[in-house]
């Protein structure tokens, strides 16, 4: 549940930036792809409930951004992403970025410490032209979450045996993602935005 101090803020936000144009606008986020996301079934005797566990919990971390006009290539990783590494990621990305979107053009984070690091910030300003104020608690306004959705079902119908294949599937599946979706998914923004308005800040169903 959102507290009111959020709402009042995703509101001020969303009557901020109703108008903005988000072709130029690229969303980026971090998210993490499970093996063997299914379960099984552990019966106990007597009268005890049924207990799901997950068969594995081995997983392979993502970082990506895209925008109407493109995406960067999917970076996979294994390792816990501390700010250092984190800007290591947008080092390596930010010449693709720009040869994508040239000089005019937004970088959107969501204020995770490590995103919102000094060392992270003093990268990013430094290297970006823009960047997106993000109102707290707000996945639901960045359409890469969508994405990550989308990318993720396609995955696991492709039910990878181990972690090469996941990893292999995540890339694959990311490429092949059409430039219509992210066109659709960047312009959803305003739509975002008036919804949030009309709810007084409180989540919206995206």
């Amino acid at each position: 549940m959102l507290a009111e101090v959020h709402k009042q803020k995703r509101v001020e936000w969303a009557r901020k930036h109703l108008n903005d144009r988000w072709d130029r606008t690229l969303f980026t986020d971090e998210t993490a792809f499970q093996l063997f996301r299914n379960t099984v079934e552990r019966w106990y005797k007597g009268k005890r409930p049924v207990r799901r566990i997950p068969k594995d919990r081995t997983k392979i971390m993502a970082w990506g951004g895209f925008c109407a006009k493109g995406k960067t290539s999917l970076f996979c990783f294994k390792q816990i992403m501390n700010a250092e590494f984190y800007v290591e990621i947008l080092r390596t990305h930010a010449p693709e970025i720009s040869q994508m979107l040239g000089s005019r053009w937004r970088f959107q984070q969501d204020n995770d410490p490590k995103h919102t690091s000094r060392l992270a910030k003093a990268f990013i300003e430094e290297n970006f032209p823009q960047v997106l104020e993000w109102p707290s608690n707000s996945p639901d306004l960045n359409p890469i979450e969508n994405l990550w959705s989308i990318i993720k079902s396609k995955v696991e119908k492709r039910m990878p045996k181990n972690l090469d294949d996941l990893e292999n599937f995540m890339i694959e599946e990311w490429e092949n993602i059409p430039e219509s979706v992210l066109i659709n998914f960047s312009y959803s923004m305003r739509r975002r935005c008036e919804l949030i308005i009309e709810n007084n800040g409180e989540r919206i169903p995206y």
